[in-house]
């Protein structure tokens, strides 16, 4: 069997505290991740936790897009999850190193449904 889909795993570093705790903003900045990658949005959902970070869940029609901000390290960690051929993960992923205005990030894509996952591991640049 072929891959049905394809999920990265992103881990961003060195984003600034402000950007990471705004809620409003990471929303912003995963819908537009979400439509620079061609995906088409479904359903959207964030919580602001006190006293700080963001998680939030984007649902697209090609699966879903995560995030889960700690604003006190200056990380964040993404999935982007996409089925299909029209949506490639590693658009969103950039979108969001530069929008986030991360340092540093890194991510690993996983196949699935092939029957066994195969990783590549990428520093995001």
């Amino acid at each position: 069997m072929e891959a049905t889909s394809r999920h990265v795993l992103a881990e961003f570093y060195g984003s600034p505290a402000e950007i990471l705790n705004n809620v409003k903003i990471i929303e912003k900045e995963i819908c537009r991740a979400a439509l620079a990658a061609g995906a088409e949005i479904r359903e959207v959902v964030f919580h602001k936790f006190a006293p700080q970070g963001v998680s939030g869940v984007l649902i697209i029609s090609e699966s879903h897009i995560s995030i889960h901000t700690w604003p006190e390290l200056n990380y964040a960690s993404v999935d982007v999850y996409t089925c299909g051929t029209t949506v490639d993960p590693w658009d969103a992923v950039r979108s969001l190193k530069e929008n986030l205005q991360a340092e540093k990030a890194e991510g690993i894509e996983v196949l699935r449904g092939d029957g066994i996952p195969h990783k590549t591991k990428e520093e995001i640049i």
